[in-house]
């Protein structure tokens, strides 16, 4: 069973994938719900792959020697290292090179240096698909690199120009056009994806680009078409939560918060529930039950908490103090997690169930180094979504209702300028012809900048 709670497609020829920029596996389950094979996966942090390393034990090819050989690596060094060699994939056959290339250069709350930062890894991933030549591409960023589109339209035409030379097929976009127009005809490959839409209770506005080879096209004949939406009624933070809140407040059902027999006008856990149930449903209610982003931050900014300060006032409405991330329950100071003026604190799991992650998704590391791997990742039912979308290219002769059937479809016209959102949005921290430059120019340009 999926993420998404979905049967994983059985394909009678396998899809096979390669993940960079792994983090702590959110895209990779969400592909794995899809019913890609993971050949490869490349992170640098210890704590994700450690994360990795606990949890893929049980997918397909990953034994224990391949689960050992799991460690951090920098994915400028990828293409010169035993773990690509070992591979032994040949130009073209790849199905899916995937991956969630950094976000600061790109934030709404950072400088925005794009190209000229140094943490940008888009050259490297260029270079990676220019290696492989995969079947179909799947790069995820924060939707900085989208809006406003005037700063990064031309570092996003300069990429889709240099995937067109190797054979992806991209849009018509020309330089003379606008942003706007430029960023229009864009969204037929690069486009903006809200989580909230697609069974996940947070906003997390996503930039996904999708490109499909041209021979991959040619011996398929489907089109790629994006999913919009999961059918139904959007998730909402009461829904996720409410079962694991209750948990952890029947602990202290009739003790207060120093953990001791309650008093008679001392407050109780059974308090704290039902006053959480009661904000979090009312939100619901008025159909505010979504969430903000969910922030996981840098090493350089100290704990781990929900957000900026717009964001801690949303989670207060929804019963939920955003100032800190709770102890495991099992090392729960009922005081500090539970007995809170605003509302309990979330704990690890919870923050990952807002994320999308399966409930035995085991994260590593101590609970801020946890809590950053969830709050930086690409929720898992977003990425199933859209693998499935490209396993409906790759593999037109399986059947399209079990791989699409649970959602709404592209009509084909341009996406909206406006997300379907039921919260506000809050910035995130602390084929054809494209006229662009030379193909050398491009290389030369996209090297020379600092990764």
């Amino acid at each position: 069973m999926s993420a998404s709670g979905r049967e994983r497609p059985q394909f009678t020829r396998p899809l096979t994938s390669v993940e960079i920029c792994a983090g702590a596996g959110g895209q990779a389950v969400g592909l794995h719900g899809a019913g890609f094979d993971h050949l490869g996966l490349v992170e640098w942090d210890p704590y994700a792959v450690s994360t990795l390393r606990a949890n893929v034990g049980g997918w397909p090819g990953w034994g224990e020697e391949q689960i050992n050989a799991l460690s951090p690596m920098d994915v400028k060094e990828f293409l010169k290292s035993d773990s690509s060699k070992n591979l032994e994939i040949e130009v073209g056959d790849l199905d899916l090179l995937a991956g969630g290339v950094p976000c600061p250069p790109f934030s709404l709350a950072g400088k925005r240096l794009g190209k000229d930062d140094e943490r940008d890894l888009f050259p490297a991933a260029l270079d990676i698909i220019d290696h492989f030549r995969p079947k179909a591409v799947m790069i995820e960023n924060v939707r900085g690199i989208l809006e406003p589109p005037e700063v990064f339209i031309d570092y996003r035409r300069d990429i889709l120009g240099q995937l067109r030379d190797i054979g992806y097929v991209v849009p018509e976009i020309r330089k003379g056009w606008s942003a706007a127009e430029q960023d229009r005809a864009m969204r037929k490959v690069w486009r903006r994806v809200d989580a909230n839409n697609f069974g996940v209770p947070q906003l997390r506005p996503r930039a996904i680009l999708v490109l499909i080879h041209e021979d991959a096209l040619n011996d398929s004949g489907v089109d790629f078409v994006w999913p919009t939406a999961t059918n139904g009624e959007r998730a909402t933070v009461f829904e996720v939560l409410a079962e694991s809140m209750e948990k952890r407040c029947r602990k202290y059902w009739t003790k207060n918060k120093f953990g001791e027999k309650a008093g008679p006008e001392e407050r109780t856990g059974r308090d704290v529930f039902r006053d959480w149930k009661a904000k979090a449903s009312k939100a619901a209610e008025l159909r505010k039950g979504v969430a903000p982003t969910l922030v996981g931050g840098s090493k350089k900014h100290g704990g781990a908490d929900l957000g900026p300060t717009r964001a801690k006032r949303a989670w207060e409405v929804l019963g939920v103090d955003g100032m800190g991330i709770a102890n495991d329950p099992d090392k729960c100071d009922p005081e500090r997690d539970l007995f809170r003026p605003a509302g309990p604190m979330l704990t690890v799991e919870q923050a990952a169930l807002i994320q999308g992650f399966p409930p035995d998704w085991r994260f590593q590391g101590r609970k801020t180094a946890q809590y950053r791997q969830i709050g930086n990742a690409f929720p898992p039912p977003v990425a199933e979504a859209i693998g499935r979308a490209i396993a409906a290219v790759l593999r037109p002769e399986h059947d399209r209702a079990e791989l699409l059937g649970a959602y709404d479809m592209d009509s084909g016209e341009s996406a909206s300028d406006e997300p379907r959102s039921e919260q506000m949005t809050f910035p995130e921290s602390v084929g054809s012809r494209i006229e662009t430059a030379s193909p050398v120019d491009r290389r030369r340009d996209s090297v020379g900048a600092s990764v």
